[in-house]
């Protein structure tokens, strides 16, 4: 009987081991996926672009405010003045303003943010480094 219940007993071990052995090789099948994926869809490559695009953020957004805004405020007065223009519509005991002024300084400094990101990018020839998928 001692027997029988450490044959058993061995029996469970064994069917336990196989079956963690067939859980882990899923966990390994998964992992060896996930690394295809990365490198297949160049999730590497993402992830430079993606920490080169945050400096390269913080680099547009100097060259904007100390290049290219001081010269909209020589050339429209100061940019707190711009921000405040705006026109006032009453109708009967309703008014409203429309502050052109904020549009168009966001405007401007959307147009100069991407004039200096184009400079950027094609002075570094980095616009030659993208290579298009046949």
């Amino acid at each position: 009987m001692a027997t029988k219940k450490a044959t058993s007993a061995a029996q469970k071990a064994r069917q336990s081991a196989t079956a963690a052995r067939a859980r882990a090789g899923k966990v390994a099948s998964h992992g060896n996926g996930f690394m295809n994926f990365i490198r297949e869809q160049g999730v590497i490559g993402l992830a430079v672009g993606l920490a080169i695009g945050a400096a390269a953020g913080a680099t547009v957004k100097q060259l904007v405010e100390g290049l290219i805004n001081p010269i909209i405020t020589l050339l429209v007065g100061s940019q707190e003045g711009l921000m405040a223009a705006k026109w006032t519509v009453e109708i009967g005991d309703r008014s409203a303003d429309f502050m052109w002024g904020a549009v168009v300084s966001s405007l401007i400094t959307l147009i100069a943010t991407a004039l200096v990101i184009y400079w950027v990018i094609h002075m570094a020839k980095l616009d030659r480094l993208d290579k298009k998928k046949d």
